[in-house]
Formats: structure tokens, sequence, C-alpha cells
């Protein structure tokens, strides 16, 4: 199929606001040309056959945390592995993602992003995610503590030239001294500013989040953040403070590995409308048990539990539609709901507009699933991927 043909999809169609038992999504090149009743559809159709009726079809889904998979990494220089790693995804329903890289040697993470802009020239990627190095070192998680610094703006001016106006998403820790200067340089550049990997208090990672300070984001919520008391609230109060307020999104690690559903299930019932549901996939994402890489670290996969020498969790071994499907089935989440985590609220986090639901005028991204919302087909820009 080219992309110039047109055609039409059947199905179950679940958006960002509902769910139409049968509809049919309209085709026509890379775009969204209409998404209607089957029973209004059908009149103007009266001599066509109709499409077959393919299951249920949700948006492409949107993957701003991911590290690489399928045996390739987004850490890397060489732009045909990460593109490989891309294209992998798209083939697994994350049609629109984010290439993350973790902390390393300075030099290496700006070889490493000048390589991603390649892969989102190509189209193969939407954008860059840093993570790291300005991250506190008692919350390091699987980020090689050697390398980690206090935000410095030299650097940061590097990786925004390096990036050529593709780096999206940020992450740093807001109790780093220089972290206002380098949030406010990130800001100015259009980069979103999520916090994470950090110890800071209750108060000083609230007067960091929008709208009083620069951060709209923040990342892997609870996970690399100390834990929530009743008597220290810290980050996570202040996080799912703002959340609920609608001022900022969290992230969720949706692997059932990462967070106990019933702790999902919290966040979704605080603020269902700002929870973006992340993989923060590694290379060994889609692969079986073994040694594999996270930056300059090694990782040993086991159960397809990922973790480096420390024990530390070390990013997922899950797809993005595999953390949907933990949403709903683990942690109660309504498919319309679980939809807009896993595709809506993440595309409206980094700005992208025509991706994220199934509407006329959006990229032709879709995923079709069964009843237990396992893959069938994926279509993205208007093509079969799978």
């Amino acid at each position: 199929m080219t992309a110039a043909e047109a055609f039409a999809l059947r199905g179950r169609v679940v958006t960002s606001t509902e769910i139409v038992e049968d509809a049919v999504i309209e085709v026509a090149g890379d775009r969204i040309r209409a998404v209607r009743p089957f029973a209004q559809w059908r009149p103007p159709h009266a001599g066509a056959a109709p499409p077959p009726h393919r299951g249920t079809v949700l948006p492409g889904l949107v993957d701003i945390h991911n590290h690489g998979g399928f045996g390739h990494r987004f850490d890397d220089t060489d732009p045909e592995s990460i593109r490989a790693a891309a294209r992998q995804h798209h083939r697994h329903g994350s049609t629109t993602l984010l290439g993350s890289i973790v902390t390393a040697e300075p030099d290496v993470m700006v070889a490493q992003t000048a390589a991603l802009r390649q892969a989102v020239a190509t189209g193969d990627l939407a954008g860059i995610h840093i993570e790291g190095p300005f991250l506190s070192e008692k919350r390091c998680g699987a980020q090689d503590p050697r390398y980690l610094i206090d935000p410095d703006p030299a650097l940061t001016h590097r990786l925004l030239a390096a990036a050529d106006g593709h780096l999206r998403v940020m992450t740093l820790a807001p109790e780093r001294p220089g972290f206002a200067a380098v949030a406010q340089i990130l800001a100015e550049s259009g980069v979103v500013v999520a916090l994470g990997h950090s110890d800071a208090g209750y108060e000083r990672f609230r007067d960091a989040l929008a709208p009083a300070g620069a951060a709209g984001l923040v990342t892997h919520l609870a996970n690399c953040l100390p834990p929530l008391h009743h008597r220290d609230p810290g980050p996570m109060a202040a996080a799912l403070a703002a959340a609920a307020a609608g001022e900022i999104t969290v992230e969720l690690i949706g692997d059932g590995v990462h967070i106990e559903s019933g702790f999902g299930a919290m966040v979704f019932a605080t603020a269902r409308h700002r929870v973006a549901l992340i993989t923060d996939a590694m290379q060994a994402a889609g692969l079986p048990d073994g040694e594999y890489r996270l930056g300059p670290q090694t990782v040993r996969v086991c159960g397809g539990v990922a973790r480096v020498p420390t024990g530390a969790l070390a990013g997922g071994t899950a797809t993005l539609l595999r953390c949907l499907r933990w949403a709903v089935s683990d942690c109660g989440i309504g498919l319309v709901d679980a939809v807009r985590a896993a595709a809506t609220t993440p595309a409206a986090v980094i700005g992208a507009t025509d991706v994220g639901d199934l509407r006329a005028g959006m990229r032709a991204d879709a995923v079709v699933v069964n009843s237990d919302l396992e893959l069938r087909a994926v279509l993205r820009h208007g093509q079969w991927v799978r």
C-alpha cells in the first residue's frame, strides 16, 4: 500500500474521550480524513462492500521515555541501530516515541544526542529525551554516579546545539546547585523540564514545578524519589498535588515491576488526565533474559527484570501496549483513560498536536488489538507496519 492510497478501517474505535462500538476510520495518505459510526458511514457508500470489522482500534501509542529495545540502544552513536530500535517499537504499537539517553561522559552524551538528531530527521523519532547528568547521587538508580554533576549551562548549550532543536525533554534534580539557571535555558529553548532522580524535600520540589517554577513533568513518579510519608511528604506529595491541580504531568512505568498496581490505581484516581504511561524501555525490551547495556553500565535481565550491578532497576523490558494492558487489567483503569495515558497525554507533553488520538486531520496512526488488548496490526502514517 502506498501513502497516496485511501482506505477505510472499521472496528471498535477507542478515542481519548469515548468508545464507539462500530466505527469507520477513513484514511487518505498519511492522515485521518474522518471517524464516524458505521451506521453513518454506510449510506454514502451503499454500493460498496463494507470494510471488515478488524477488532478494537486504539490511537497509535506515544512513548516519551524510551532507551531502546529489541537488541538496540538509543544511547548509541550508530544512526542505523537507533533507527532499528525505533522501528521495532513502531511495529509493537508505539508509533511516536522519544529516544532517551542516560548519564555518561559529557562528550559521549553530546555525540549520542547528535546521532539521535539524525533519527528525528528521518522521521523515526519524534524527538530526544536526556536523563542526566544533572541528577542526585542519592537517587541515581541506574544512572552511573561517576558522571553525575551539578547543572552546567555550558554543557546544556552543547547538548542543545547537538540536538538542533529536537530536544523535547530533559530530566533534572531541582536540589542541585545551578538548577534554576539550566531550567531557564531549557524552557527558553522550548524544552520540557522534567524533575526526577531527586532527593529534594516537599517545598523545594513544589517550588520547581509549574506554574511557579519551570518544570511541567515528573520523570517516572515514585522511582528514584523518596517514598511518600505522612510526616515527610517529599517530592511525591508535591508531584501528585500539582498533577491533581492540572499543572503538571507525571510519568508512570506501567510494566508491573517498577510500581505496584495499587499505587498506579491511586495515581490515576488522583490525576487521571495527567498521567503519562511510559516504558523506560532499554536494550532488552522484547528479548529474553541475558546481559545487556544501559549507558556505561552492564545490565543483567532475569525474569524480565533489568538491574545494574548495584541491584537498582535499570529500565524496563515491556512495550507500551503491555503497559496499557497493565493499567486496564491490574489497576482497573477504564480503557479510555488508559488510552489517554498511553497516547493523548504524552503527546500533549511534547507538543505533538497531530498524534495521540483518532480524529479527522490527525496522523493516520492506529493500533489494532483483540478483546484482550493483544496486538493484531499497527498503522503508522497511513502505512501498515505490522
